[in-house]
């Protein structure tokens, strides 16, 4: 499949719900890492993201506002070695834990399932990039009930070798419904142009305006190891 305008894949999709793009900058020199969060309830809507150490978290925007912090505060991205860690959800704590005791990403995803949300089922979406010596590989996952069977989960995961400007896009919903359709397929590979601010500018202009709640953005210089973040909150 040919790489994809990210800006057109996401306004045409009112609502991709949560989405994880990893991939390679377009001038060879950065790992490049996003993440969004959209709602369409009160309490999916009324948060933030902030930093914490490394890496970000959720917060409720309002406190007097947040009904069920179950599956809307967690710690979307978190730091260990040479390991940035991007999800969905609370597995970010899982796959974290799995690392410091030598497992691997997708052994700690093994033990996780779907988000008990039904009927949605949510999908649990995680990737992972692996910084070793000016170089770096990623990996994406989801984690998906079988046609909506809370019964019965599916395990995908993806593995890449970087390519100049090349990046993979997973979320976690095809389109808005009710029930909401559980993302299908492979992730889509998309063209990653321009820089940092170029770059957070063009996905936030591009999440439908009624439903986009927050975006992470990061770039790691492969020279270096320093990173960049962006952060973009539509609660201010």
């Amino acid at each position: 499949m040919k790489p994809v305008d990210i800006k057109q894949e996401l306004s045409s999709n009112t609502y991709p719900g949560r989405g994880i793009i990893i991939g390679k900058s377009e001038d060879r020199r950065h790992a490049v890492i996003a993440y969004f969060i959209m709602g369409r309830s009160v309490n999916s809507r009324n948060r933030v993201f902030e930093t914490e150490g490394e890496g970000i978290r959720t917060k409720a925007f309002d406190p007097a506002k947040l009904v069920d912090p179950s599956l809307v505060i967690y710690f979307p991205v978190r730091v260990h070695e040479g390991d940035v860690i991007v999800t969905n959800g609370d597995q970010t704590d899982t796959i974290y834990e799995f690392l410091c005791d030598g497992g691997t990403f997708e052994e700690a995803l093994r033990t996780r399932t779907f988000e008990p949300d039904g009927p949605n089922f949510t999908p649990r979406i995680s990737g992972i990039v692996g910084l070793r010596d000016r170089g770096f590989t990623y990996k994406l996952s989801i984690l998906k009930s079988t046609d909506g069977d809370p019964s019965a989960v599916q395990r995908f995961f993806y593995e890449y070798e970087p390519v100049d400007g090349l990046g993979h896009f997973i979320h976690t919903y095809k389109c808005d419904g009710d029930p909401i359709p559980s993302y299908e397929g492979d992730p889509t590979p998309v063209k990653l142009e321009g820089t940092i601010d170029e770059l957070t500018e063009s996905l936030w202009g591009s999440l439908n305006e009624e439903n986009k709640v927050s975006l992470f953005v990061r770039y790691i210089d492969l020279e270096t190891g320093e990173a960049e973040t962006r952060i973009v909150n539509k609660n201010k």
